[in-house]
C-alpha cells in the first residue's frame, strides 16, 4: 500500500489529461521552460553585477593614481 504501482501512475496521468487536455500540457511545459530560462538569466546577471563594482572601483583607483602623476609632469614642465 505504501508504494505506487504502474496502475496508480496511469490513473493519475488520465486524470491530468482530462483536467488539462492534451493541448495545454505542452503549452504549460513551454511556459515553465521560459520561467527556468529567465531565472537562470537573472542569476547570471546578479553574479555579473556583484563582480562589476569591484572592477569599477579598481579602475577608478587606477585613474586617481594616474592623474596626480600627469599633474606632476605638467608642473615640472612649467618650472623648466
Amino acid at each position: 500500500m505504501g508504494s505506487f504501482s504502474i496502475w496508480h501512475w496511469l490513473v493519475v496521468l488520465v486524470i491530468v489529461l482530462l483536467l488539462f487536455g492534451a493541448g495545454k500540457i505542452p503549452k504549460l511545459m513551454g511556459d515553465m521552460a521560459k520561467g527556468v530560462t529567465a531565472f537562470k538569466k537573472g542569476l547570471k546577471d546578479g553574479e555579473e553585477e556583484a563582480a562589476k563594482p569591484a572592477t569599477e572601483g579598481t579602475a577608478a583607483a587606477a585613474q586617481v593614481t594616474e592623474q596626480p602623476a600627469a599633474g606632476d609632469a605638467a608642473k615640472k614642465e612649467a618650472k623648466a
